[in-house]
């Protein structure tokens, strides 16, 4: 079994938060920093990671997506405030 990230990024002005989930969440950076991936984060230029949490179970993390984007955007900026509160692209800490 492998693990599965649920994930918030942000387009450089902070104007746009995007949740989802993916089984490879370093794979799923790269494509949409490079602009090839979905539809929605290309038009948004979606791509700085500012949140992540990391499940064992696939069921777990989409049923935790489909929490985060009930919320409204304040609850969702003070859950990534709890790990990022610069609101810094973290994709780089993935590398190290």
């Amino acid at each position: 079994m492998g693990s599965y990230y649920v994930y918030i990024v942000s387009n450089r002005y902070r104007t746009v938060l995007y949740t989802g989930m993916t089984s490879d969440l370093q794979r799923w950076l790269v494509e949409h920093k490079s602009g090839t991936g979905s539809r929605f984060t290309s038009q948004y230029r979606v791509r700085d990671l500012l949140y992540s949490e990391e499940h064992r179970q696939a069921t777990d993390a989409i049923a935790r997506e489909k929490e985060i984007k009930r919320w409204r955007r304040e609850k969702k900026l003070a859950l990534i405030r709890t790990q990022n509160p610069d609101l810094i692209d973290l994709a780089a800490d993935l590398n190290r």
